[in-house]
């Protein structure tokens, strides 16, 4: 059986050195061109976990060029895995291998289709959420299902610590399928599409913190957005704050001097961990 795997954030890499860590092996990884995404959370680059592996390593700019098509046919791969990876692949890409694509999304599916889940499963106040290993079709986060992993959450759960719990969930996903793929004896059942939500894409201006919220949904909007995402800000007098933590005061609560204080009509939002923004770009 031959593997290829397609990827460029830290899910990814995770995944392919679990695959190396119980004895398997890859024919062919795909990644993005150095000078793309470099601001996407996540983003790794693949160079050397592809030299130290003797693994080709080809470099795209879309999953769906002629080139990336006649990577995956060339070397007749018959699993690909696409994790981590932003663009839709079409019918080509999905038809190049023998078998079929596989990929991992941080839900339990079929809830939650879509972008942004980690950010949302916060902001939603769930109280579970989870990866899951399917194969891909021709619809958004639609195929059968392989695998999946509960992720329980709690009121303090952040997007740091999400993302941590879904990376180890990728690795023991992997750990745990990917024999069972190898030697075939592994079959998808189909998802519930009666279930389904679809989860809209977030951009960095949906971390804004303004007078419609609640201090509640502020709270949960920091830690929804707060490392390896942009952040949530506040737009004050001095300036643009980007707030990395915070939390709810209590009633007449004194505030510290290096904390930042934002009232809302329902309570008082506590920054603890924040940065201006024009101190963030001069870093960059």
């Amino acid at each position: 059986m031959r593997f290829g795997f397609v990827t460029c954030v830290k899910l990814g890499l995770s995944c392919m050195e679990a695959i190396y860590e119980i004895g398997g092996s890859l024919e062919l990884v795909m990644t993005l061109e150095d000078d793309m995404a470099k601001s996407k959370s996540g983003r790794v680059f693949v160079d050397d976990f592809c030299a130290a592996h003797a693994i080709d390593l080809v470099k795209v700019r879309n999953i769906n060029s002629p080139d990336a098509i006649a990577a995956i046919r060339e070397r007749e791969i018959d699993w690909l895995f696409i994790i981590g990876w932003s663009q839709i692949a079409r019918e080509e890409v999905l038809s190049a291998p023998v078998k079929g694509v596989i990929g991992m999304h941080p839900t339990l599916l079929p809830i939650g289709r879509g972008r942004a889940a980690i950010p949302w499963a916060i902001l939603k106040g769930m109280d579970k959420t989870g990866v899951t290993m399917f194969q891909l079709d021709s619809g958004v986060d639609t195929g059968p299902i392989f695998a999946q992993e509960m992720i329980p959450l709690d009121s303090k759960t952040n997007a740091t610590e999400l993302y941590d719990a879904v990376d180890r969930a990728h690795v023991s996903l992997m750990k745990e399928v990917f024999p069972k793929i190898q030697e075939g004896s592994l079959e998808p059942c189909a998802q519930n599409h009666r279930f389904a939500t679809e989860w809209p894409g977030r951009t960095p201006e949906d971390g804004r913190i303004d007078s419609c919220l609640s201090v509640v949904e502020a709270e949960r909007l920091v830690r929804a957005t707060t490392h390896p995402y942009p952040g949530a800000f506040a737009e004050l007098p001095e300036g643009r704050l980007v707030i990395w933590s915070a939390r709810i005061a209590r009633d007449a609560e004194p505030v510290l001097t290096d904390h930042k204080r934002i009232d809302f009509p329902d309570g008082t939002l506590v920054a603890t961990d924040w940065q201006w923004a024009d101190a963030i770009e001069e870093e960059q």
